[in-house]
Order: C-alpha cells, then sequence, then structure tokens
C-alpha cells in the first residue's frame, strides 16, 4: 500500500469521513488496509459467519444486503466510497445481513482489531461511526452554511443555549419596592424592564417600560404604589439550557418582549429581550409577528406573506436548521392565518355572537405537525359544540359563509386551496363535537382505504383559533379509541407500507416517470406515517413526527439510538426539500409558491448529499421493517 498512497489519497479525499481525517491518521489507515476482489454474486459478509472480523471500505462496485427472512423493504445498496457492516463492528457482533457482490467489486478492507484502533486514533473517524447519518448531515448543512459564510459570519445560532445568549445579569427587585424607586433603579441600569422575585429569588412577575404608560401613565396611578400592583404575572420563564429558537418561538407566539431564564430551582438567572435574541440572526421576526397581529385589513396581510418568505430565506442563508425552519414557518403562519380569522370573524359579526365560545379552527396536515415549508397549501376544519336551542345544522349554517371568506383570503395569502377540498368550507368538514367523534369512529371501524387516507390528514389535526380545549378534548378521545383497536393499527400499517423509499436493486434510486424523486411522498412521508402509527398505538397525543417518533420509542421497544438515526434522516430530507423551494424561488423570484414542487433530480446533487440521501432512505426501510415486524405485515 505504501506504494500507491498518492493514488489511494486522493480516492479517500473524495469520501467522508475520510475527507476530513487528520493526514497522519489517513496515512495510518492506508497503511493498515488491504485491496480485495469479489466475483459478481460472492457473499462478503453474512450471519452465519460469527463475529466480524473485518471493516469494508468500497473501492469499486456495488455491494447489496438483505436481512435473512425480512420482508423486501430491508434490501439495500452499498456503493462506491461507503463503509460497512460498521454496526456490527462497534458492537462486536455478527451482521444481521447478507452482503453481496452486485457485480465485481474491489474493497479496502481493515481488520476489526485495527478499525477499533482507528476509532481511538481519529475522532472525525469516531464520530462518523457512532452516529452516521448525523455525522453526514453535519458535514452537509457545514457545506450549505459554507456558501453563505459572509451572511452568517459572526451570528450565534438560534440553537444557541439561553445561557450562552445571557450577557448581563437580571436586575431585580422584591415585590413591595416603590415603583418610583423600581424605575430609578431600571434609570441607573439602563434597561428596559424589571424583575419581580421573592426571597428567594424566584420570579413573580416582570415590570417593562411599555407597562409604564399602559399601567401607570394612562390609569393616572401613583408611582408610590408597589411595583406588585402594576407588574405582568408569571412570565414566560425557560432553562439554561433551552435553545435560543424556543424563547423566539415563545415571544412570536404570545407577542411578548422579554423571556426569562430559570434553573432547575426556579431560581431567576437572566433575562432575554427580543433584541438579545434577534441580534443573532439579524431577521425582524418579532416585527413580522407584531406586524401580523396588528395587521388591519387581509391587503396588510397578503404582504406580510411575503415578508415571512423573505425572512425564512435569510434564515436558511444563515444556516437554521431544518427543525427551527419548519417550527418558524409554521409559528408565523399560524400568526398570519389567526389574525385572518380574526379579521373575517368581525367583519362577519361573529365575535360578538354567543357562537363564538363554542368554535375551535383546525389546521391538519404539515402544519397540524409544525412541519410546513414554503410550499403548503390548505387543510383545516371546523369543530364546534351546539348551544341549547340550536342543531348542528343551524351554527354550520352560520358558520360556512364565515370559513369560505376565511379560505379564499388564505390562497390570496399564498396558501393555495386544497385540491381534495379539506377545508372548513366544506361542509363535510365543519362539524360538531358529537358528529367528528361519529365520523372519527367510521373510519377506525371501516378501515377502508378511503377512511385511512383522510385519518392520514385528519388525525394530525391540532387547534389553531377559538376554543383549544375542544381540540384537546377530541385528540384525548381519539388517542383511547384508536389505541383500543388493534385491528384499524394494522390497516394503517399496511397502507403505510404501500409507499416504499425509491432506492432501487439495480442503480442509486427509482425515478418517477419524469427521472425525478418526490421527497416528499416518498422521503417524508414513511417517517410521517410510521410516527402518527407509533404515537397512535402508545397513546401520545403530540402531532408533529419527531416528538411522536421520541416519545414512542420506549413504548414502542426502539432503541433510542434508531430513533436519532430516523429522526436525522427526516430532517435531512426535510432541509433538502427546503433547500429545493429556496433555490427554485431564488432562480425565479416573482413566481409565488404556487409554482414550488417537491421533485428533485438527483444526478444535481453533489456526491455527499447523493450519498445522505440514500442513507435517508435506508433509515425510512428501517422504519418500515419495524412496522411490517410489529403489524406482522
Amino acid at each position: 500500500m505504501s506504494a500507491i498512497h498518492a493514488s489511494q489519497l486522493s480516492f479517500f479525499a473524495a469520501h467522508a469521513p475520510f475527507d476530513r481525517m487528520e493526514h497522519k491518521h489517513l496515512l495510518w489507515l492506508l497503511e493498515h488496509l488491504r485491496l480485495s476482489y469479489y466475483a459478481k454474486g460472492e457473499v462478503l459478509a453474512e450471519p452465519a459467519q460469527g463475529k466480524v472480523e473485518r471493516c469494508f471500505i468500497i473501492k469499486q462496485g456495488m455491494v447489496q444486503g438483505a436481512r435473512q427472512g425480512s420482508v423486501e423493504a430491508a434490501v439495500f445498496e452499498l456503493h462506491e466510497g461507503e463503509t460497512f457492516p460498521v454496526g456490527a463492528l462497534l458492537a462486536k457482533r455478527a451482521v444481521t445481513s447478507v452482503y453481496r457482490a452486485a457485480e465485481d467489486v474491489f474493497c479496502f478492507e481493515l481488520s476489526a482489531d485495527d478499525f477499533h484502533a482507528l476509532l481511538e486514533l481519529s475522532l472525525v473517524f469516531k464520530d462518523f461511526c457512532t452516529r452516521r447519518i448525523a455525522a453526514l448531515f453535519d458535514q452537509s448543512n457545514q457545506a450549505i452554511q459554507a456558501q453563505f459564510a459572509q451572511a452568517a459570519s459572526e451570528q450565534q445560532s438560534l440553537s444557541s443555549p439561553l445561557s450562552e445568549v445571557i450577557r448581563f445579569a437580571p436586575v431585580a427587585c422584591a415585590p413591595s419596592t416603590p415603583l418610583q424607586t423600581a424605575l430609578g433603579i431600571m434609570h441607573e441600569a439602563n434597561v428596559g424592564s424589571m424583575v419581580v422575585v421573592d426571597a428567594s429569588s424566584k420570579p413573580l412577575g416582570i415590570f417593562t417600560l411599555h407597562d409604564l404608560l399602559a399601567r401607570v401613565v394612562l390609569p393616572g396611578l401613583s408611582i408610590e404604589r408597589p411595583i406588585s400592583e402594576v407588574m405582568s404575572s408569571d412570565p414566560v420563564s425557560l432553562p439554561p439550557n433551552a435553545p435560543a429558537y424556543e424563547a423566539a418561538m415563545a415571544m412570536a407566539r404570545a407577542g411578548f418582549r422579554h423571556v426569562l431564564v430559570t434553573g432547575s430551582d426556579g431560581v431567576l438567572q437572566g433575562i432575554l429581550s427580543e433584541r438579545d435574541l434577534f441580534s443573532l440572526q439579524r431577521v425582524g421576526l418579532r416585527q413580522i409577528s407584531g406586524a401580523l397581529r396588528q395587521a388591519e385589513n387581509i391587503e396588510v396581510l397578503v404582504s406580510l406573506s411575503k415578508d415571512i418568505r423573505t425572512l425564512i430565506h435569510n434564515m436558511m442563508a444563515q444556516g437554521v436548521a431544518a427543525e427551527q425552519l419548519t417550527l418558524f414557518i409554521s409559528t408565523l403562519n399560524d400568526l398570519l392565518a389567526e389574525r385572518l380569522i380574526e379579521l373575517e370573524c368581525a367583519a362577519s359579526g361573529l365575535l360578538e355572537s354567543p357562537l363564538c365560545q363554542d368554535i375551535c379552527w383546525l389546521v391538519m396536515g404539515s402544519g397540524g405537525r409544525y412541519e410546513q415549508t414554503l410550499n403548503t397549501d390548505q387543510d383545516n376544519a371546523l369543530l364546534f359544540t351546539v348551544p341549547k336551542g340550536m342543531t348542528a345544522d343551524q351554527v354550520r349554517e352560520q358558520l360556512l359563509p364565515v370559513a369560505l371568506r376565511v379560505n379564499q383570503a388564505l390562497a390570496r395569502c399564498g396558501f393555495p386551496l386544497c385540491k381534495g377540498n379539506i377545508m372548513a368550507s366544506n361542509p363535510k368538514w365543519c362539524l360538531s363535537m358529537d358528529e367528528w367523534k361519529v365520523v372519527f369512529s367510521d373510519w377506525v371501524d371501516q378501515g377502508s382505504l378511503e377512511a385511512l387516507m383522510h385519518s392520514s390528514i385528519f388525525f394530525d389535526f391540532r387547534a389553531l383559533a377559538g376554543q383549544h380545549r375542544l381540540a384537546d378534548e377530541l385528540r384525548n378521545w381519539l388517542a383511547k379509541l384508536a389505541r383500543s383497536n388493534s385491528r384499524f393499527l394494522h390497516q394503517m400499517a399496511a397502507n403505510a407500507l404501500r409507499n416504499r423509499p425509491p432506492l432501487g436493486l439495480v442503480r442509486d434510486f427509482v425515478l418517477n416517470e419524469s427521472s425525478r424523486l418526490d421527497l416528499k411522498i416518498n422521503g417524508l412521508t414513511p417517517f410521517v406515517d410510521a410516527g402518527r402509527i407509533f404515537s397512535l398505538a402508545t397513546g401520545v397525543i403530540q402531532t408533529s413526527t419527531i416528538q411522536r417518533l421520541r416519545r414512542s420509542a420506549a413504548d414502542s421497544n426502539i432503541p433510542p439510538h434508531e430513533v436519532e438515526a430516523w429522526i436525522n434522516a427526516f430532517l435531512f430530507i426535510q432541509m433538502l426539500r427546503l433547500r429545493h423551494h429556496y433555490e427554485a424561488i431564488a432562480q425565479q423570484p416573482g413566481a409565488g409558491v404556487q409554482l414550488l414542487d417537491n421533485l428533485i433530480e438527483p444526478s444535481m446533487l453533489n456526491d455527499l448529499d447523493r450519498r445522505i440521501l440514500k442513507e435517508a432512505f435506508r433509515q425510512a426501510r428501517k422504519v418500515q421493517v419495524k412496522l411490517a415486524l410489529d403489524y406482522q405485515l
């Protein structure tokens, strides 16, 4: 090997994780490798061989793997530059799949002892082997951020824990402090807020300069009063290890300007203002969220919907992660829709009607899962209770015209009307609590293809506006109903397995008729479907795919490392989809979201992203294998 180091170095420089290893560690690796040849059809590794003795790195050719006795979805491919079987080597066990040369294959081989020695030598190699797709995902994200290095330079990330964002010690006082004294302290410290704490430094409230105008000056109160009489009680607080984006979202949702940071003992550790948070990314999230709340008409909301897309583009350019981006998009879309609903209800006189206390506007699909991107249509419905003296039809008659105006206005704001008419303006989806329970019960009892299709959309519902307690009641009722019906869950699992990840046996990917991949249907949907089924089976009431997978893992007997690999795969596909939308809009700025799609050409991806996408699809297959085993499919 030492005689051909130069040529081999160029090979390893093109593949992760070797391209990031220190030169001395790469040389060590080359000194301990040997090159082997396997003819087409020859087995490289199989369970019958016992404990794995070698690590393989494919130099040329393709290797196919399949779990013995498993379903077709377990078949996978390995190509040039890929390393296997890492999991078996780490666990010092036999492989669980049969690895066979699909064509003539040349492999670099490293003994198991040398593999473990390299783990101790190279942190890069160890990180890759222990985290696999997460390590590749990190490398891809770094490459994306490098494209926008100038825009993102010298900026902390919204992923930073709040403890790293806090810059100054909080200014605090006792609840009995006279307001005049508190104002003097705020002036001396040059701050705009005062935290009110008890004797053990646990926060009781917060007072800001905004409160001074609204609660003291305008009502004409004496500044000798204790600050406890004019403070805002029970301020929102987060732990120091919470990421900054959680504080940003809390501000955007509730409309306040400060978040407290408290330790596990409840003691105040710091305070963060909107200026502290959004100086991290130099974006106007707070400004946009404030403008959404104050919008006076639909035309303003239409304009702000464009600002939302511009803001998300900027955040992508600054390297904000996929999970955070979809949360931000969903939160801002929620605020826009809430204000739009409020305006239309006010215009129709519904706000003054007693009915207003018995209505909940529901959002489903990606919106219900907090997984919206720049390409999002409408999936919504109405839930209501029937007041005494009225019938459900009489309530529906009053609500449907308002719902139609809301749906049409949302379309003007860039949320296309649902092609399947799953919208609140459809009488089928404007139902009373009792009617929704009948519909859901019928779907669970029947298990027809139509029922399963509707379940995959409607079972992701959450409250958007109105009386959230109604949605909570329906969600808890549904969780008990679905968990008690194993036949329905079996049918949902069978239906989910109809959509296989697009990995081919002869080539990298199975493409559609336009020679492209649908990242949403073929990439994200297997994870979404599995998360929904696992959550229904275990009684988890959360609606986001990531929360469903994490919270149902223990009861579903899924090891934590497997769940995290699934989540990383899901997030990579989501990021690829977001980047695809970003690039499409950048190329046609005036085209609008209606022309966005989820179709990509794999040949246009770089080698790293192609490799991660293949691994992400393999993880989707593993999710489906778990479903198949659980429900004997």
